[in-house]
C-alpha cells in the first residue's frame, strides 16, 4: 500500500515538474544507486554542498546555480535548466557532455539505471 501511495506521488509529481516525463522508474533502485554520488553530492533541504553541490531540487534547477559553489568555468559556461533529457545525457558520460567540468565520474552506462536515479532524485527532492 505504502508503495502504490509513494508510486501515486511520484507520478502526480512528475505530472506538474518541467522536463520529467521520462523520470519514472524504480525508485528503490534509484536509492541504491545514489549511493555511489553520495560521497561527493548530498540530497537534502539543507542546501549546502560538499565536494560536488547538493542534488536536492536538480531537476527543474538552473545549471551551475546552487549558491555558494564553485562551478568549473565549463559548468558556469552551461546555459539553461537541468531537465531530465538533460541529467539523463550528462549522467551517461559527464566529460563528453559538458567538456572541462571538474567531476570525476566515468558516467553510467545503463540507461535503465540512470531513469531510476533520476526518478529517485526527483522523489527525494520533495
Amino acid at each position: 500500500m505504502v508503495k502504490l501511495k509513494l508510486a501515486a506521488a511520484v507520478v502526480s509529481f512528475l505530472a506538474v515538474v518541467p522536463g520529467t516525463a521520462l523520470a519514472q522508474g524504480d525508485l528503490a533502485r534509484g536509492k541504491v544507486l545514489f549511493a555511489q554520488c553520495m560521497a561527493c553530492h548530498k540530497l537534502d533541504k539543507s542546501g549546502k554542498s560538499t565536494i560536488g553541490p547538493n542534488l536536492f531540487g536538480v531537476v527543474g534547477r538552473g545549471v551551475a546555480s546552487v549558491k555558494g559553489f564553485n562551478y568549473s568555468p565549463a559548468m558556469k559556461q552551461k546555459k539553461g535548466t537541468w531537465t531530465v533529457k538533460d541529467l539523463d545525457t550528462y549522467l551517461a558520460a559527464p566529460i563528453k557532455a559538458i567538456p572541462g567540468n571538474r567531476m570525476p565520474y566515468a558516467g553510467m552506462a545503463k540507461p535503465e539505471d540512470r531513469k531510476n536515479l533520476i526518478a529517485y532524485l526527483i522523489s527525494a527532492s520533495k
